[in-house]
């Protein structure tokens, strides 16, 4: 498409969201996202023929940046009076109200990418304050996996699939800068723990739960082959381990069953590797690009503690 083309193109976007009223609403959060990406692929390419700055008349480049602002804007006071409703701890609600709706779009529709991020992951980064921490000085040994938050949605979909409850405490096994034990704690009535051994993603885990004065959700920093594992009724694990750590980690959850039932959710690769757990019985399709759910088997309790009544 020639510049003249593309111009013309910008100037019918700039019309149509300066005169879409309804955009700049609270729940189209999802049509404000998309219509500043529109809007950003006529700014980002000038090397490949899209205008840019200095290719675009200036009232019109002025018409496009207002607004991208108000668009921005209208997305950050939806996050900011999300995080005071989590924090005053007056909606029980605060986040989910504004996912449920765009999940039931995405289960009619399907994600268009099942491994990648999209805006509910945007929302998510608005909505908690984390401090990122640098995280090129950080090693892993060979059997450790590089750290990769869960996608939002999968973690929502964790939420629904599980129906955690006040009595249950949910433990990631290499949780990162929190993610999961965070949203777990805004989401539902259940503790959540998660166990990191780097320190600098504990900290920053720390310190975004005490900004949204979050009591349920605790991060320790040690070693995961270390933890108590006794304090879970769910684990979660985003492929944090792989070989023989993996396994060993399994082989812990194993005999942690044969006290009290306990579920597995798991995401990535490592699904195909919990799958073969004879222990466990598969709630959910094992889809390693899903959030898959597995139970602990009964029988398998009663064989690892002995007779009834012993």
């Amino acid at each position: 498409m020639e510049l003249p083309s593309l111009i013309d193109a910008l100037q019918r976007l700039v019309w149509q969201l300066e005169n879409e009223r309804s955009l700049f609403e609270p729940n189209q959060l999802r049509q404000r996202l998309e219509a500043l990406d529109r809007l950003d692929t006529h700014f980002s390419y000038s090397s490949q023929g899209v205008p840019d700055a200095q290719a675009v008349e200036p009232a019109l480049y002025r018409r496009a940046r207002a607004i991208c602002d108000k668009l921005a804007a209208a997305n950050r006071a939806l996050c900011e009076t999300i995080r005071g409703e989590i924090r005053s701890g007056a909606r029980p609600d605060a986040l989910l109200r504004w996912v449920h709706p765009s999940l039931e779009i995405e289960h009619a529709s399907g994600p268009a990418n099942d491994l990648g991020y999209d805006y509910l992951d945007e929302l998510i980064s608005g909505v908690l304050p984390f401090e990122e921490p640098d995280a090129g000085h950080i090693a892993r040994d060979s059997e450790k996996v590089f750290y990769q938050p869960t996608p939002a949605r999968h973690i929502f979909s964790l939420i629904e699939l599980t129906a955690l409850s006040a009595t249950d405490v949910l433990v990631e096994l290499g949780s990162g800068l929190g993610h999961v034990p965070i949203l777990i704690s805004i989401c539902t009535g259940a503790r959540s723990v998660g166990i990191e051994l780097e320190a600098t993603y504990v900290e920053c885990a720390r310190r975004c739960a005490r900004k949204l004065n979050l009591n349920r959700v605790t991060f320790l920093q040690q070693d995961a082959r270390a933890a108590d594992l006794s304090i879970g009724t769910v684990f979660y694990l985003y492929t944090p381990f792989k070989g023989s750590i993996l396994r060993a980690e399994l082989e812990r959850l194993n005999r942690e069953a044969a006290t009290h039932r306990i579920r597995i959710c798991s995401y990535g690769p490592c699904t195909a590797v919990v799958a073969e757990e004879p222990w466990l019985e598969a709630i959910t399709t094992t889809d390693a690009n899903r959030i898959a759910l597995f139970c602990s088997r009964e029988g398998e309790r009663r064989n690892s503690s002995g007779p009834s009544g012993a």
